[in-house]
C-alpha cells in the first residue's frame, strides 16, 4: 500500500445543511474552524441544500427558509466573502450533473456499506428509504472533486465518508485518467482529497446532553443577550450537589465545560471553589454568563446588522455561485473530455 504524502492545504471544500437555527455548538465546533481555514487556503463554503432534500423532500420549503439566516450566522462569525467563496449548492447545477456521471460507475456495495446509511434510517422517524439517501455519498464526492479540493476538514468519525470520495475519485482516474505512455507527472483528472482532522468540541446543552436542535436544549446564536442569560442561569449543573454547602464535582457539570471556551483563565479557580463548596452554582453561572455574553457581543452586533441586509446576502450568494461555477465548469468539462463525452459528432 502506497503511503500518501501529506501536503499543505491548497483548496478546501466544506459545508453545512440549513435545516434549522444554528446554535452555540455550531459556532464553537464549526464556524470558528471555518474562519481559521479561510486564512490558510482557498476555501469554498457551501450551503448543502441538495443534501437537505434526502430528509426534507416532503416539505423542503421549511428547510429552504433557513438558508439566509445560516449564511448571516456564517458572516457574523467572521467568514469573509472576500476570502472565501460562499454559495448555495443548488445554484451550481454542475454538482448534480457530475454526481450523475460518478453514480454510473460507483458500485452499489460501496454505498450499502456506508456506516451512516443504516444508522440514520434506524434513528429517525423520517422516510430515508430513497435512491437520494442511498446515493448521497456520490453527491458528496461530486461536491468535493468538483472544486479540486485538496483537503476536507472532518472529524475522525467522518473518515469513512471521505475515504469513499477518495475511492470514487481513484476509480474515475483509473477508467479515464492517464493513458499508457503519458508522462508520469501528468495530473489525474480528479483530485484525490486528503482529510484535515479537526477535533470538534462536544458542546453541552442546557439539559446536560450534547447540544442539539432535536433535543431542544440549545442556545441559538441569533438570541438576544437577555435570552442567553436566562437560559444559562437555568442550565443543569452537578446533580449530586443538592445544597449550597455540598462540595461539587466539575467533571459532572455541563456549566464547567463552558469555561474551556469562554473563560479558561478561571478554570482552575472554579475547579477548586466548586470542590470545596466555596463557590456556589449560582455564582458560578453568573460569572460565566457574563463572559459568554461579552464574547458573543461582536457576533450579535454583526448579526443584527445583517438582519436588515437581505439584499447583501443575496449578492454574496449570487457572486459566490458565479465564482463556484467558474471552477465547477472547468472540472466538468475536463471530466467529460476525459470520458470522451465531447460535443462534436461524426459518422
Amino acid at each position: 500500500m502506497t503511503t500518501e504524502i501529506k501536503k499543505k492545504p491548497e483548496r478546501i471544500l466544506s459545508g453545512m445543511q440549513a435545516t434549522g437555527e444554528l446554535h452555540l455548538g455550531h459556532y464553537l465546533g464549526v464556524l470558528t474552524n471555518f474562519v481559521a481555514l479561510q486564512n490558510e487556503a482557498q476555501c469554498f463554503f457551501m450551503v448543502a441544500n441538495l443534501h437537505s432534500l434526502t430528509a426534507f423532500y416532503p416539505n423542503y420549503q421549511d428547510a429552504h427558509r433557513f438558508i439566509a439566516p445560516m449564511v448571516a450566522d456564517w458572516l457574523a462569525a467572521g467568514i469573509s466573502p472576500e476570502k472565501a467563496v460562499v454559495f448555495v449548492q443548488s445554484d451550481v447545477p454542475e454538482h448534480a450533473e457530475l454526481a450523475q456521471l460518478l453514480a454510473m460507475f460507483t458500485p452499489l456495495s460501496w454505498l450499502e456499506r456506508n456506516p451512516t446509511y443504516k444508522d440514520k434510517q434506524a434513528n429517525t422517524e423520517k422516510d430515508l428509504d430513497s435512491f437520494g439517501f442511498l446515493g448521497y455519498p456520490v453527491l458528496q464526492a461530486a461536491d468535493i472533486v468538483l472544486y479540486n479540493a485538496t483537503h476536507v476538514p472532518i472529524g475522525e468519525d467522518q473518515l469513512p465518508h471521505l475515504e469513499l470520495t477518495r475511492e470514487i475519485a481513484r476509480r474515475f482516474n483509473h477508467f479515464y485518467g492517464r493513458h499508457e505512455g503519458e508522462r508520469a507527472a501528468e495530473k489525474d483528472v480528479l483530485t484525490v482529497p486528503q482529510a484535515i482532522l479537526s477535533e470538534y468540541p462536544k458542546v453541552m446543552g442546557l439539559d446536560g446532553r450534547k447540544m442539539s436542535k432535536s433535543y431542544n436544549n440549545s442556545i441559538v446564536l441569533s438570541e438576544s443577550a437577555e435570552s442567553v442569560t436566562k437560559k444559562m442561569m437555568v442550565m443543569k449543573t452537578d446533580t449530586a450537589r443538592v445544597r449550597r454547602n455540598d462540595p461539587g464535582n466539575p467533571e459532572n457539570c455541563p456549566v464547567f465545560s463552558y469555561y474551556d471556551f469562554f473563560a479558561p483563565e478561571l478554570k482552575n479557580e472554579v475547579n477548586t471553589g466548586c470542590r470545596s463548596a466555596a463557590l456556589g452554582c449560582v455564582d458560578c453561572k453568573k460569572q460565566l454568563t457574563a463572559r459568554v455574553v461579552e464574547k458573543l457581543a461582536p457576533f450579535r452586533a454583526k448579526r443584527e446588522e445583517l438582519a436588515s441586509k437581505s439584499e447583501f446576502l443575496n449578492e454574496v450568494l449570487h457572486h459566490g455561485a458565479a465564482e463556484a461555477r467558474k471552477v465547477a465548469g472547468e472540472t466538468l468539462k475536463r471530466v467529460k473530455d476525459a470520458m470522451g463525452m465531447v460535443t462534436r459528432y461524426s459518422l
